[in-house]
């Protein structure tokens, strides 16, 4: 086990709270500043999980862990390494293995519940609290559900995709607190969609990705949805429903293509 009171030692900041609130948001502040060797982990999900993806994508110096390599990196941690693990909503807080480690525990929690203590769960597991959104916590007998849908491969039209989300949030499959998504566009970018029960609006923020404009992009993507009584097998049906044909997107990116080649061409010219 590495000395974590030792100078120049590694450090371990465990991220907890309902989903929603902002852990991600309030980790990748961290994950933009830092020259430090940087690795983030979000324990119990797959490889496709969302978060794990986005900040892959958006931190590319950063190195993503999943469970198998957890064990291994915590007993070798290059010096001044600082380590992000952000936990889940569903994790039993009391017994997490990495209790055991000495390690930040911060608690993002509703602004009101970040002036109060021991009021919550995370009051008694965390030694520092941080104001997040401002949305309604499920109580613990209340927790809601969670459905992952892998989309690698898979394209959207920009109207379909809009459809599709409105009518996610809106209630059409069951009460949705909270989605998160990676979704290809034929275009060739890739965009991160973001929604909050409780919070304006969906946010869609692009990926700086290089362009996928041959053939079905290989890079991985997916759709997480936390709600209660959620109706996931109709959901599954009208995202497969909703994405391009093969044909339809050998259309798109052949126009795309021709389009940006132009753009190029007339911006050469202009240079020269």
């Amino acid at each position: 086990m590495p000395d974590f009171n030792s100078p120049g030692a590694a450090s371990i900041t465990l991220v907890a709270g309902p989903p929603g609130i902002g852990k991600t948001t309030w980790i990748n502040q961290f994950l933009s500043e830092s020259d430090q060797p940087l690795f983030y982990l979000c324990p119990g999900m797959e490889t496709e999980a969302v978060d794990q993806l986005y900040v892959a994508y958006r931190f590319p110096r950063v190195t993503v862990v999943d469970d198998s390599q957890s064990a291994e990196l915590l007993m070798n941690l290059p010096d001044r390494a600082q380590v992000y693990i952000e936990l889940g909503f569903h994790l039993d807080l009391a017994t997490l293995p990495f209790n055991s480690l000495p390690c930040r525990k911060v608690a993002i929690v509703p602004p009101e519940l970040a002036q109060l203590t021991a009021q919550s769960e995370w009051h008694s597991w965390a030694n520092e609290l941080v104001a997040g959104n401002n949305i309604q916590v499920p109580g613990p007998t209340a927790l809601p559900d969670f459905w992952r849908m892998s989309l690698t491969g898979q394209v959207f039209d920009p109207p379909s995709l809009e459809v599709l989300l409105t009518e996610i949030t809106g209630g059409a499959y069951g009460p949705a607190v909270r989605l998160k998504g990676i979704f290809e566009l034929p275009d060739g970018q890739a965009f991160y969609i973001d929604f909050v029960e409780g919070l304006e609006g969906i946010e869609y923020t692009e990926l700086k990705l290089v362009r996928s404009l041959k053939g079905r992009p290989t890079r991985l993507s997916g759709l997480e949805v936390v709600g209660h009584s959620l109706q996931q097998t109709a959901m599954a049906e009208t995202l497969q429903a909703s994405c391009l044909s093969d044909e339809l997107l050998t259309q798109y990116q052949r126009q795309y293509r021709q389009h940006y080649k132009a753009a190029q061409s007339t911006d050469d010219k202009t240079t020269n």
